[in-house]
């Protein structure tokens, strides 16, 4: 069988990357726009929505949960929400394709409706964790069936006198605090959330811009604290979504270490939970320039100049890693470039991603000449020479593919990455993108 087009690309040395490229929707907010005026009473406006196909199975799943979800010609999405108790059971399992995201936050509106789904997903997404969100879950009441270790197929059957929940997570992690957050909003009492450091907050932001009351707090000791008073009512409020940081990431990494670059990405969002990655490169020595600091849909935004520059290694400390979970793939690509090792803690939460992304980063990093070590928890990526001339598998995981053809820019030899067809889940147009800035990526499968 002849791979999926674009499925298998090839990413060459090529000029600079010089000029200004449109980088997609936040994925993360993109997710909870949707689910959250799904939830509201009255019509939501969004505007900049990511259409990658897991933002699209979150869509699709939401339909089928009976919310009604439209595009307009000129790109904004109608929602027509059916408040915290109108979701319907639906007809078929939800399939959620890829995403980890919809599926997880998904389950959390399905705890707290009179209501019972059946979720499915592609083969990468059958192997991902579901325990840490369908156990506390359970803890509140909702009556849950799954395959052993927590794996999907998982059903759902909602509770009607779901009860409020605290929860302490061993790890920083957005999903299982939204997930707990959206079947909360139904449940009697005040639901709180403590995690070892803050994760990403949109869920907290969009719970307050469609009006429920949240509290955050963070500890002496770093512990992040989140309070949601339940049995709340959410009402319609439109939304503007910001460019992806972790999308942007990808085109950040590569105007700093090809020689001469210099581009300009408009729109990104600056959300403090979002940010290490900007930090770290900024301490390795990047050129990064913010400028026109502005406020979207209630989110941080900026615009960013990214000039090449001679990166340092350096420590990226383990309270770093939650706010830059998803950019690590990208930065240990940084850190072949660099001088000197860079070292990467606390980044365990990376195993279990849509692959073992450091296992994967680490074997593909190692194939094209770049010395790298790494264990559980921590990872080494130190100066090489970038000699390339190696095929790759991505895996099927959209950040590894990204992250493989970015290196590839600096390689000595092209460097062929497989399994890149599931960029288009949060990145459509990439290749073709990067390749206006001045890259070389091409269809590998062309003949």
């Amino acid at each position: 069988m002849s791979p999926h087009p674009h499925d298998q690309l090839v990413s060459r040395k090529a000029g600079p990357l010089v000029g200004s490229m449109p980088i997609p929707g936040d994925k993360s907010i993109s997710h909870r726009s949707l689910i959250f005026g799904s939830l509201a009473i009255g019509p939501t406006k969004v505007r900049g929505l990511l259409e990658g196909a897991d933002v699209m199975s979150t869509k699709d799943a939401l339909v089928a949960l009976g919310a009604g979800i439209e595009r307009d010609a000129g790109g904004v999405w109608h929602i027509t929400g059916v408040g915290l108790h109108g979701m319907i059971s639906p007809i078929t399992p939800l399939n959620l394709g890829n995403s980890g995201t919809g599926a997880r936050l998904l389950m959390g509106v399905v705890a707290g409706q009179n209501i019972t789904a059946t979720f499915c997903g592609d083969a990468s997404l059958s192997v991902r964790p579901m325990a840490r969100i369908t156990d506390p879950l359970a803890k509140m009441g909702a009556e849950i069936t799954c395959r052993d270790g927590g794996l999907l197929p998982v059903t759902i059957k909602g509770a009607t006198n779901l009860m409020a929940l605290s929860h302490r997570s061993k790890v920083a992690s957005a999903q299982i605090k939204s997930a707990i957050l959206l079947a909360g909003l139904n449940a009697r009492g005040t639901t709180n959330i403590t995690e070892p450091q803050a994760s990403r907050d949109h869920s907290e932001s969009m719970l307050r811009h469609f009006g429920a009351s949240v509290q955050q707090h963070i500890d002496a000791d770093g512990a992040h604290h989140v309070t949601l008073a339940g049995e709340a009512t959410l009402r319609a409020a439109d939304i503007i979504v910001p460019s992806d940081p972790s999308s942007a990431a990808f085109a950040i990494v590569a105007a700093l270490i090809t020689p001469q670059s210099d581009i300009t990405l408009v729109g990104i969002g600056m959300n403090p939970l979002r940010t290490g990655l900007l930090t770290t490169l900024i301490e390795m020595g990047g050129d990064i320039v913010k400028s026109n600091d502005r406020i979207e849909g209630g989110e941080a935004v900026a615009d960013l100049r990214i000039r090449h520059s001679q990166l340092k290694g350096i420590t990226v400390p383990a309270e770093r890693a939650a706010s830059m979970i998803d950019e690590f793939p990208i930065l240990s690509v940084a850190a072949a470039t660099a001088n000197g090792t860079t070292e990467m803690l606390g980044v365990a939460e990376l195993r279990v991603k849509e692959t073992d992304r450091i296992k994967v980063m680490a074997d593909g990093l190692a194939a094209c000449g770049v010395t790298v070590d790494y264990d559980d928890d921590s990872m080494r990526v130190s100066t090489s020479t970038i000699t390339g001339g190696a095929t790759l598998s991505a895996q099927h995981d959209h950040r590894i593919a990204m992250s493989f053809l970015t290196l590839g820019l600096v390689a000595e030899h092209p460097i062929t990455v497989t399994g890149c067809a599931t960029i288009e889940t949060s990145f459509p147009g990439f290749a073709s993108g990067m390749n206006q800035l001045g890259a070389s990526i091409i269809d590998g499968t062309a003949t």
